[in-house]
């Protein structure tokens, strides 16, 4: 529980984005939530660029690259079980202790990847300690991003959310990209032999210094200004489990918004960023190596524009961001997934121009998901609508698709899957109050003042501090 700074008034709490020192305090913070989301997706990106390794190495048989798809679809079964309880947590005790705690998790779980033994040593012991391993990242993730997205969201001001949580979005780009690179690099350096043997296992050990680094950042930090003005307050009371309760009684309108835009948002991500290298090699026969960097250069594009979505939102708002980019997809998808087809080239110019519609959603996560709850549920509010979505529809994503295109041959319904995704996100976007601008304190659900007007004109009670 936050002690630092008791008797500190929020505008003392808060970092002054035009000051010297509040722009050093917002880089502090921007690196202390960015370094966990880049380590979580740097096992991703790893996990991905290893996929013919990894089947050769603990999937051998009948399984193949279904197996290493159910590796990777495993880790986001207990997902939703890490939010329910990381995120009550973060609630009640404040968002630094937790953070700190799942990052060296994820980064240690990763990290041990490394060194377990092939099925051809261990027999099938060796998938069930991998599948294992990929639980205890699947349970700390559930706790990590939505505490770093709050994180971010608490300490930005206000009217540059959006331009300051998109950060968060760079991390996970970053650290995919990182993990997709440093396969590749080894790939050139290595021969065949080598990386099956032995060149796979040094990426996923790249993890732990990640994750020590990361809790380095942590800890340097006071917990958000608006966590710490309830604290102060005496707002934040009960238990964890009060809070999980008044979660679930009070907040189950945003939960269910949240969780059909979440749908949307990650089977998109996970389609074009996980399953992307593996579809390539399936359906036009790219090597691994190839398909890698098909991929990488879409993320080093959407890395570029990312900051600029961001700030984008915060004067134009989160709500036409995501028309846009939901729109875009549900037309395009199946022209470009043609095009991809078509050849190496043409593979890089349709994922490129995926990636650029899919990232106006991207960059504004942290603006728009921790203002649809108030302070003292945020965090698990967060956590559990996210994690639950992602586990049912983002994880299985690559599964999916790749289990009905092996089986019917049908290279496209990749962009299908996509499409009725993104319908499933417009129903929910319509649904979803604008919160650009608006302030994220205090215990009521964020609105901006012209909204609240309204709904006071209309006698519907309404108070935001």
């Amino acid at each position: 529980m936050t002690t630092a700074n008791s008797s500190a008034s929020f505008e003392d709490l808060a970092p002054d984005p035009e000051s010297r020192e509040g722009k050093a305090l917002l880089r502090k913070a921007i690196g202390a939530s960015a370094i966990g989301n880049a380590t979580e997706w740097y096992d991703y990106g790893v996990y991905a660029a290893t996929t013919t390794y990894l089947t050769q190495a603990f999937f051998p048989g009948h399984l193949g690259t279904i197996g290493t798809m159910l590796g990777f679809a495993i880790s986001f079964v207990l997902r939703p079980l890490g939010g329910m309880i990381w995120g009550p947590i973060g609630d009640r005790i404040g968002r630094k202790s937790v953070l700190a705690i799942t990052i060296i998790l994820i980064s240690l779980a990763t990290a041990l990847i490394g060194v377990l033994p092939t099925y051809a040593v261990a027999g099938v012991w060796a998938p069930i300690l991998l599948i294992a391993l990929r639980v205890i990242q699947g349970f700390s993730t559930g706790g990590e991003y939505g505490g770093a997205a709050t994180f971010m969201a608490e300490y930005a001001p206000d009217r540059k959310r959006g331009r300051f949580g998109s950060f968060l979005e760079f991390g996970t780009l970053a650290g995919f990209s990182a993990g997709t690179a440093f396969v590749l690099l080894l790939e050139v350096l290595l021969s065949d032999e080598q990386m099956q043997t032995w060149g796979w296992r040094i990426p996923f050990l790249i993890a732990l210094p990640m994750g020590l680094i990361g809790l380095y950042l942590r800890s340097q930090m006071e917990d958000t200004p608006v966590f710490q003005e309830l604290e102060q307050d005496n707002e934040i009371t009960g238990t964890a489990w009060t809070r999980f309760k008044d979660l679930l009684s009070n907040y189950w309108r945003p939960i269910l918004i949240m969780f059909g835009m979440v749908i949307a948002l990650n089977v998109v991500n996970y389609t074009l960023l996980a399953y992307q290298p593996t579809y390539l090699k399936s359906t036009i026969g790219l090597s691994e190596s190839s398909g890698s960097t098909v991929v990488l250069i879409g993320q080093l594009v959407m890395m570029v524009m990312i900051p600029f979505f961001g700030a984008w939102s915060d004067s134009t708002g989160r709500k036409p961001m995501w028309w846009g980019s939901l729109i875009g997809l549900f037309v395009l998808s199946l022209p470009l997934y043609w095009l991809m087809g078509q050849g190496f080239a043409w593979a890089i110019v349709g994922f490129v121009i995926l990636g650029l519609l899919y990232i106006p959603q991207l960059s504004t996560i942290s603006a728009t998901f921790p203002a649809m709850f108030p302070t003292q549920v945020r965090y698990a509010g967060f956590a559990i609508s996210y994690n639950v979505a992602t586990a049912a529809f983002g994880g299985t994503a690559p599964l999916v698709n790749d289990a009905v295109v092996d089986s019917t041959g049908w290279n496209l319904f990749p962009a299908v899957y996509m499409m009725g995704a993104c319908a499933i996100g417009m129903v929910a976007l319509v649904f979803l109050k604008e919160t650009a601008g608006c302030s994220i304190r205090g215990t009521e659900i964020p609105e901006r003042t012209e909204d609240l007007e309204v709904s006071e004109g209309a006698g519907v009670l309404s108070g935001r501090r």
